[in-house]
């Protein structure tokens, strides 16, 4: 169990032990092509219930590649991958759809909202794929989590009549909308500015703290790196925990 892991274990009740919510087994991706391209090479990592989990590399060391296999958008090429105890690799694509629908929430630096679509439609957009229109009480707690994130006056506006961290905020909204047990957030303040992406990961950080949902963080952002529960470096196609100490001589060096 890792360390952060393990001071959630202590702060909680005896009986309350940090599900693992996300676990993967010699995980190895490799691109075929005229040449073959090892990305990944037997990565063991554990996530538990309630973490905020930044993960750092620098860029083509395939932290995107490595979130997209968490969260059953691409399949690896060895290994294994466990979400909520459930090998995915058994699973068909209907399957897959389902877990990704239930389980998995998703993040990316581009907001990815529809412009035809409300703010509220936005994020419902999850409830409403799954279930084909949103019931009284999906709804009712969607716009409790728009108020939450400061959108309770934007539900009916379109995204290009938001700013860039508005249409974030309904973002990570939408991604809560299933109530899954893992959020999977790539560069989720790439396109912000300094003052909106702060507001964004403070955001993401109390919907961690609040709902118990885990988060899974790519960043090159090493101020929010510092905030997390853990970090995460891929580096030459292996994964390693590096204490926040490491990291700040990391950064110093290169500074």
């Amino acid at each position: 169990m890792s360390p952060a892991a393990a001071k959630i274990k202590t702060e909680s009740t005896v009986n309350e032990t940090p599900s693992l919510v996300i676990e993967t087994r010699g995980l190895k991706k490799t691109y075929f092509g005229k040449i073959n391209v090892p990305v990944l090479h037997g990565l063991d990592i554990k996530i538990y219930a309630r973490e905020f989990v930044a993960i750092i590399g620098q860029s083509g060391s395939g932290k995107s590649t490595l979130l997209n296999i968490l969260g059953a958008l691409d399949v690896p090429t060895g290994g294994k991958v466990f979400v909520n105890g459930t090998d995915i690799s058994l699973l068909d694509e209907d399957e897959l759809a389902q877990l990704r629908s239930e389980e998995v929430g998703f993040i990316f630096q581009g907001h990815f909202l529809l412009n035809e679509f409300s703010c509220l439609e936005n994020a419902l957009m999850p409830i409403t794929i799954r279930h084909g229109e949103a019931d009284e009480e999906q709804r009712l707690r969607v716009l409790k989590l728009l108020e939450r994130v400061g959108l309770s006056d934007q539900t009916n506006k379109f995204p290009d009549e938001m700013s860039g961290g508005q249409n974030q905020r309904c973002a990570i909204v939408r991604s809560l909308a299933n109530a899954p047990k893992i959020i999977l957030a790539d560069e989720p303040t790439g396109n912000l500015d300094s003052r909106s992406g702060e507001e964004v990961f403070q955001l993401m950080r109390e919907m961690n703290r609040e709902s118990g949902v885990a988060f899974v963080m790519i960043t090159h952002d090493d101020r929010l790196a510092q905030e997390a529960d853990r970090i995460l470096l891929i580096e030459d196609g292996n994964i390693f925990e590096i204490s926040k100490e490491e990291h700040r001589e990391r950064i110093a060096k290169i500074i």
